[in-house]
């Protein structure tokens, strides 16, 4: 690891902003995983944790594209502090409800969607202020690969945390921990120091400022693709991770401290793939690097399904974490280093749509497709999928490279030479 993979913590507002998140995002994995547990504990249903994931992420998918064109109208810093507070109050509610014993499963289900609603706005907000935050532009995409570091530790020891929480001290203590993890992203955020905010003029309505936004995408090739590529991504293999509660429970014959070091090891994976991300120099072909991280996650999930070795399967958890990765990472590198910043909200905004907007269909597809077939058997039809898509992907670029070579080739003819002279 070299120093150029902390470039962007030169940023003071970068560096309060990495902290505070930090520590709030390993609160939200305690949660995550202690709703799971007591989804799957409560019903025993695997079709309950697919609704449970569509309930938590379905309205960013709804509501994203508006969360977008707010971003781009009104003060980003204002808006991310008002979906961070609305966040603690809904952990908050969900924290209360368990404390008083009340385990209505739907309740649990409606707080989830309530998230999903607050996140719509939140992750364009959030992702955008990163531009903002960072002094030197060109350590942008240092910023984007350590956030994913952030996210994918904070996945490594929250469900860790969490499964032995549990355990030792019941669900309350998981959901008021990130109830109170909140207190730091809300103090980080009011600590920086960001230039003010211009007011924007709103010379169109927000219906056409989100056409707007989509015929930008139409008419950029290199975002539509990657877009397309999440998309496809998010609706058929990232709802793998719905089904590790029941890997745990019933295949392994676990507890919920098997749960959380099964989520734990395919986080340790992600953060690998991070930190290797973060330290790619400037120049390297991402997209390629992109298509090869699909390959090793398909490969990871086929291995991993049908795998009966406890210790081996966490093994290819991880290579399944590490090839995940990049999916989020370098999409997100690939759309914030081109995009036009008067777009950057609402293609943000198209971003979440089809990463978090695709999964929850995914989870309601994969969670019926379980209980006809089997987990093992979801799981490796997923993995099949990812490696269909990864050699896909390695095709189109091939397409590409073989089209710019022959331009290239056209354009330094002798014939084009003399008619350029």
């Amino acid at each position: 690891m070299n120093i150029s993979t902390f470039n962007a913590f030169k940023s003071r507002n970068y560096r309060l902003y990495f902290t505070g998140q930090s520590i709030s995002l390993v609160g939200t994995w305690m949660q995550k995983t202690a709703v799971s547990w007591v989804i799957y504990s409560q019903t025993h249903s695997k079709f309950l944790l697919g609704v449970t994931l569509f309930a938590s992420l379905f309205p960013s998918f709804m509501l994203s594209f508006l969360g977008g064109v707010v971003s781009d109208r009104y003060d980003r810093y204002k808006l991310l502090l008002a979906t961070q507070a609305a966040s603690m109050i809904q952990a908050v509610l969900l924290t209360g409800f368990i404390f008083f014993g009340y385990y209505n499963v739907w309740i649990i289900i409606g707080l989830s969607a309530l998230l999903g609603v607050i996140n719509a706005f939140d992750v364009p907000a959030r992702q955008s202020l990163v531009y903002e935050m960072v002094d030197d532009k060109s350590d942008l995409p240092n910023a984007l690969a350590l956030n994913s570091s952030m996210v994918n530790l904070s996945r490594l020891v929250g469900p860790g945390i969490a499964g032995l929480v549990l355990e030792k001290f019941g669900d309350t203590i998981c959901f008021g921990a990130n109830a109170a993890s909140f207190i730091a992203v809300i103090g980080s955020l009011l600590m920086m120091r960001l230039p003010k905010s211009e007011a924007k003029p709103h010379n169109h309505n927000i219906f056409f400022e989100l056409k707007e936004g989509f015929s930008y995408i139409k008419n950029t090739p290199s975002i539509k693709f990657v877009l397309i590529m999440l998309a496809m991504i998010s609706l058929f293999v990232l709802p793998f991770s719905t089904l590790i509660p029941v890997y745990a429970k019933d295949i392994f014959k676990g507890t919920a401290s098997t749960f959380g070091v099964i989520d734990s090891l395919i986080g340790l994976g992600a953060l690998s793939g991070a930190i290797f991300l973060a330290s790619l120099k400037p120049g390297h072909d991402l997209k390629k690097i992109l298509a090869i991280n699909t390959l090793v996650f398909g490969a990871g999930l086929v291995i991993f399904s049908h795998m009966p070795n406890y210790p081996l399967a966490l093994l290819f958890a991880a290579v399944t974490g590490f090839g995940m990765m990049s999916q989020i990472t370098i999409s997100n590198t690939l759309i914030q280093t081109t995009v036009d910043p008067a777009m950057r909200g609402r293609v943000i905004s198209f971003y979440a749509m089809a990463f978090f907007g695709m999964q929850p269909l995914g989870g309601l597809l994969v969670g019926g497709i379980s209980q006809k077939i089997g987990v093992p058997d979801t799981v490796l039809g997923e993995g099949v999928v990812a490696l269909i898509i990864g050699l896909l992907h390695m095709r189109f670029l091939k397409k590409r490279k073989l089209e710019k070579a022959t331009e290239d080739t056209l354009q330094h003819s002798p014939i084009n030479t003399l008619a350029s002279n």
